[in-house]
């Protein structure tokens, strides 16, 4: 197993509040401390665009291959570990392509040009199911089910048991910390466990039944000879599951939190015009999105940064600080969704290693945001509403739990 490295060492919030939306941190960094060697963990630590953009594309110089980690997801059991074939994280160019050639055959745009139809069909769902003029929690009625549902659906899991995966998937990626380590592993594996076994006969099944999903375009790429073992494909949609879950469904409540307090006309702006989706969407991966971190390994004894750094050091490349970097975005820490280069923002990486599932999450979030802006003609927020007690540790940072809000249709 790895070895975590606590990011709480390094940042010292005071509270998940400030986990959640860290902007000050990210200032205080940015201006005073743009490239900081951190003693309790030792880690370097990048914050400007320039510089995190280079450590997370030259893997020439900061390799993905390292015994440390920020991010603990998985099990620490077979069930639960991730396929060495599809290890897309842990490898360097040339032989990270062809674990992601294997991969992204999930992944192709006919793909998500036929998904579409089963991803708006989901949103439309939910949102209708929303009774008017009645206050609702959003986690629970979308953001938490959407993304569950949509990727059980294209995985080929049946929805009907969309709750059991989040269940599962919450607690796979659920982060360790310091004192409860080994709670943690135990729950891990034992939530391994019960998605492998659940998971194994549909692949056996869909090996002699094959459909229009995920789990059979696995089963039948092949690059270079090489093919997905049915223990692997189990494995792999853990890995996807768990990515296309959390990750989505962290940024969609986080767009509504945006939507409620951040700027309380930008609703109204986006009802009127539904073309305005996308840029809204691409402006709150940068601004609302502070997942954002990796980590890479220096490869050889190099002068950079007017710092000497040693073969095997740790270098933390801080995505969401990079957002917030003016010489890249102009007045970076207001929202602007008509800001122009909004799309440069890092949220989903850079270089060889940028997310798989971009396309998808973006197409997810622009369909979901789009078909409620068109049902619901009004949202309000709720007066009691106390964000430091309804944040939780995730994969993702601190996420919200609850989002209670009144809706108009």
């Amino acid at each position: 197993m790895k070895e975590m490295i606590s990011l709480q060492d390094i940042t010292k919030f005071q509270s998940r509040s400030e986990e959640f939306f860290p902007l000050e941190w990210y200032k205080r960094m940015l201006n005073n401390a743009p490239v900081l060697y951190h003693n309790e963990t030792d880690t370097w630590n990048v914050f400007r665009y320039d510089d995190v953009k280079k450590v997370l594309s030259n893997h020439e110089i900061f390799s993905s291959v390292g015994s440390r980690t920020t991010i603990g997801v998985g099990a620490n059991n077979k069930e639960g570990a991730i396929p060495e074939k599809i290890n897309l994280t842990e490898v360097d160019p040339p032989k990270h392509q062809k674990s992601r050639s294997l991969l992204s055959a999930a992944f192709t745009p006919r793909s998500l040009k036929s998904w579409e139809p089963r991803i708006q069909q989901i949103a439309t769902q939910l949102v209708d199911e929303m009774q008017e003029e009645t206050i609702i929690d959003i986690v629970e009625a979308l953001t938490g089910l959407f993304p569950t549902m949509v990727m059980a659906d294209l995985i080929g899991v049946p929805s009907k048991d969309s709750l059991m995966y989040k269940k599962w998937v919450d607690v796979l990626f659920q982060p360790y910390t310091k004192d409860k380590q080994q709670e943690i592993d135990i729950k891990k594996q034992a939530a391994a466990i019960e998605y492998f076994q659940y998971l194994y006969p549909l692949v056996v099944q869909k090996r002699s039944n094959p459909a229009d999903d995920i789990i059979s375009d696995l089963l039948k790429v092949e690059v270079d000879g090489e093919r997905f073992t049915d223990d692997e494909i189990v494995r792999t949609t853990m890995l996807l599951l768990g990515a296309g879950i959390e990750t989505t469904g962290h940024m969609l409540s986080s767009i509504f939190y945006s939507l409620l307090y951040d700027d309380k006309n930008l609703y109204e702006e986006l009802r009127n015009d539904v073309e305005l989706v996308p840029k809204a969407v691409e402006e709150m991966l940068r601004y609302r999105f502070h997942i954002g971190k990796r980590e890479r390994f220096v490869k050889k004894d190099i002068s950079i940064w007017d710092v000497e750094l040693k073969k095997g050091d740790v270098v933390i490349a801080w995505m969401s600080a990079a957002n917030m970097d003016e010489t890249m975005f102009e007045n970076p820490f207001e929202m602007n969704i008509h800001r122009k280069n909004n799309k440069k923002h890092l949220s989903f990486g850079n270089g060889p290693h940028f997310c798989l599932g971009a396309p998808l999450a973006r197409l997810e979030l622009n369909i979901v945001l789009t078909t409620f802006l068109q049902k619901v003609s009004r949202i309000e927020p709720i007066e009691s509403f106390d964000l430091e007690n309804n944040l939780a540790d995730s994969a993702p940072g601190q996420s919200l739990i609850h989002l209670p809000l009144k809706i108009y249709k």
